[in-house]
């Protein structure tokens, strides 16, 4: 699916819960293959509260609709889609937050040398971490333990 069909995809899902949209501005980082999809809504707060659980469940409805129409086009097993729903700023500041996290868990390893690990996070939470740490030459990361305890541990390799 392309940027326009994945708007419209937004807007009509967002629209059908009574929910106007006002905007939809798609943008992509530097360094980064993740699309984010910012949308300006007349209710932001339906989709922010109880930690942002009804934007989350919205991310993960658009994810596998594209998933699943993006297998029948193409006749694949698998497609990994790098898009972000945003509203309000809500997944910015909560991204922002978890790269802080790892700046200062990576500070953290690197002055005791040693390995430091960080609390449990959910799948997406981790991804960003090891994203943004991966260009790291002197600490290597991995994640470890097995359902809601699965954590980030950040190692000390050495180097620089």
């Amino acid at each position: 699916m392309n940027k326009t069909e994945i708007q419209n995809l937004i807007k009509e899902l967002i629209e059908n819960m009574n929910v106007s949209v006002k905007e939809i501005t798609v943008s992509q980082e530097d360094g980064s293959n993740t699309v984010w999809y910012s949308v300006s809504v007349s209710e932001p707060h339906l989709f922010t509260s109880r930690e942002g659980e009804a934007l989350s469940s919205l991310n993960h409805l658009v994810r596998r609709i594209i998933e699943s129409k993006t297998l029948v086009e193409a006749g694949v097993e698998s497609v990994n889609t790098p898009i972000l729903i945003d509203i309000g700023d809500f997944q910015k500041k909560r991204v922002d937050n978890i790269k802080a996290v790892a700046h200062m868990m990576a500070e953290r390893a690197r002055y005791f040398k040693s390995n430091i690990e960080i609390d449990p996070m959910s799948a997406f939470d981790r991804r960003i971490v090891h994203d943004f740490l991966s260009s790291s030459t002197d600490l290597k990361t991995e994640s470890t333990g097995f359902g809601p305890s699965r954590r980030v541990v950040i190692k000390y390799i050495g180097g620089i």
